[in-house]
């Protein structure tokens, strides 16, 4: 919905100051309950898009002209990602298995030492050119029954919402660095260059933290974009 309403105001030619349809017309437009349309704006509240204004409505921000391609504020899984910068995506599942979270672990998601998590690491690739070296570590009982069988190759998002469990935000933490040594010499990813490692927690819309993602996205190929306001 958020996105929905944003694509509103480029596609209806919205500029800074203009006023945005009432709830109850965003409501009519989409086919959604206005509660949902609230959500969506407050969400663009708070990213700096829209206005506020009491008793007289919401309008179109000022910084809502610079238009960003993948915003580093949009929450969105990797073969997501890879999909809408064009690459066809393939992925290469190396290991599965449950482990117990260790201390940094259980910080990260809120839970006590030693809770039982799936750890599964993969290799994505865009174009067959290897991408985004991923370890994910998701709590086990979000993913109920046996692991051997199941098909690790797509999104988790989706694996977890299967369970319902919809993740919609994260928290993260982003540092340019070298892939680990172990991991490049035994997926022979050597010599590609810095690789920026997106550490996150990722959280349902209930505020649960599920999963914590470490995500090494290959420097060269990939970046992120921020819009910076005084």
């Amino acid at each position: 919905m958020r996105e929905d309403i944003a694509k509103l105001i480029a596609d209806d030619g919205l500029a800074p100051g203009d006023r945005l349809p009432t709830e109850a017309r965003l409501a009519e437009r989409f086919g959604v309950a206005r509660s949902t349309v609230r959500e969506a704006l407050k969400r663009l509240e708070e990213e700096g898009l829209v206005d506020a204004v009491q008793g007289k409505g919401r309008f179109v921000s000022a910084i809502a002209a610079a238009i960003v391609e993948r915003p580093i504020t949009r929450y969105e899984g990797v073969t997501e990602m890879l999909t809408r910068l064009g690459y066809a995506v393939t992925t290469s599942v190396f290991s599965v298995g449950e482990v117990e979270a260790d201390a940094a672990q259980a910080e990260a998601l809120q839970v006590a030492p030693g809770t039982p998590l799936i750890r599964l690491a993969r290799l994505r690739y865009g174009d067959d050119e290897p991408l985004v070296f991923s370890v994910d570590h998701v709590l086990r009982d979000a993913l109920p029954g046996p692991i051997a069988h199941r098909d690790w190759s797509g999104p988790l998002t989706d694996a977890l919402e299967a369970y319902g469990q919809q993740v919609t935000s994260s928290v993260a933490r982003i540092s340019a660095v070298e892939l680990p040594f172990e991991i490049a010499r035994r997926h022979r990813l050597g010599g590609l260059g810095p690789w920026l490692l997106v550490t996150e927690t990722c959280l349902t819309r209930t505020g649960r933290r599920i999963l914590l993602a470490e995500d090494y996205h290959r420097g060269a190929a990939i970046g992120f974009n921020v819009r910076r306001q005084r």
